[in-house]
């Protein structure tokens, strides 16, 4: 029987004196892949086709990487955790790209991302101001662009259409990411990201084999080096990787410098965790990002991985409630499955 999405989180709603019934219920599918890619638990399909979104960011920073482009422009290392990031505007985040972007000798008006509301105004429940002009270094992606055109820059390539899938960058990174993989270019669909970059879409269990790489560091038998930076900089500057009230932010934290973390669009989730050497992502199948956390908590336990000091900083996503406008707990979100082992 071919694999499918189960069910893997539900929300509820009812009344605390008679009880909650399941309202809605949202499929997926989990990867726990080890550092060889031996599959080692799942739920639904492991190896469901997953644009990847955002938790692609460190592997479209390969090539800089491999370029030594960081070393050669000097970056610090949270603004290397920044190419890696879908970070909150916040003003150490503009600072830090506006940093980048002067090593490299260009500006704000280089940036192909777009421009975007900061996200941190949703994520501490703040109105965004409505007098203030948002430019794209407002935009989460734009520390991810500014290493697009730091490559450009070192490899002489032409700034403008950096986005463009036949541009020499792209077409860089769609060869590295297939070198890793180890996957034929034709064998990863392609779409345009919220950002306007391309993005590709992979097996998930192909997702977690890539993090679960990323959490070994430096130690990759085809990649060489070139991760170890990346994993140093997304656990020492997590606050650059995400921002204030953010998941990863918050994952990374618990973690303690063992786990690195990258939420992407639509409801994906990726981790690599160093000690246990495996990498996890999941996805939900409808994109609808409520239940996300949750289910990420549960696979942590289920893999026991959540000692009492990580348990108290990730409690938030255990069984987050549900609150109607006047604050009355009206239901909670709660997980549905059990991982299947190898």
């Amino acid at each position: 029987m071919q694999a499918v999405p189960v069910p893997l989180v539900a929300t509820t709603r009812g009344y605390p004196s008679t009880g909650y019934t399941i309202e809605n219920v949202h499929a997926g599918s989990v990867a726990v892949v080890d550092a060889s890619g031996r599959l080692v638990a799942w739920a639904g399909d492991p190896h469901y086709q997953t644009f990847t979104r955002s938790a692609l960011k460190p592997f479209q920073a390969l090539p800089f990487l491999l370029s030594d482009g960081p070393n050669k422009f000097g970056l610090a290392q949270e603004e290397l955790a920044l190419l890696c990031a879908s970070h909150s505007g916040e003003e150490k985040h503009l600072a830090g790209v506006q940093s980048i972007l002067g090593k490299i000798g260009l500006d704000a008006g280089h940036l192909e991302c777009g421009c975007g509301v900061p996200l941190y105004y949703d994520f501490v429940n703040l109105p965004a101001s409505i007098d203030r002009q948002w430019t794209p270094l407002h935009h989460n992606c734009s520390g991810k662009h500014s290493g697009f055109l730091g490559w450009c820059r070192l490899h002489g390539a032409p700034t403008a259409g950096y986005v463009d899938p036949e541009h020499p960058l792209q077409r860089a990174i769609r060869a590295s990411l297939a070198d890793a993989v180890d996957l034929p270019e034709s064998s990863m669909p392609t779409g345009i990201d919220g950002c306007s970059a391309p993005n590709y879409a992979l097996p998930l269990s192909k997702l977690a084999h890539l993090y679960a790489r990323l959490g070994q560091g430096g130690q990759d038998a085809r990649l060489g080096n070139a991760l170890g930076p990346l994993f140093d900089a997304m656990t020492g500057r997590p606050d650059m990787v995400s921002g204030t009230e953010r998941s990863d932010l918050v994952i990374m934290t618990a973690g303690g410098g063992d786990w690195v973390a990258k939420v992407g669009a639509d409801a994906v989730q990726a981790i690599g965790i160093r000690s246990a050497g495996i990498g996890i992502a999941i996805k939900i199948a409808d994109g609808n990002n409520r239940g996300m956390h949750t289910v990420t908590y549960n696979v942590l336990d289920q893999l026991g991985l959540l000692d009492d000091a990580k348990r108290t900083v990730l409690e938030r996503f255990r069984r987050p409630e549900i609150h109607n406008a006047r604050g009355t707990l009206a239901g909670d979100i709660r997980t549905l499955f059990t991982l299947q082992r190898a």
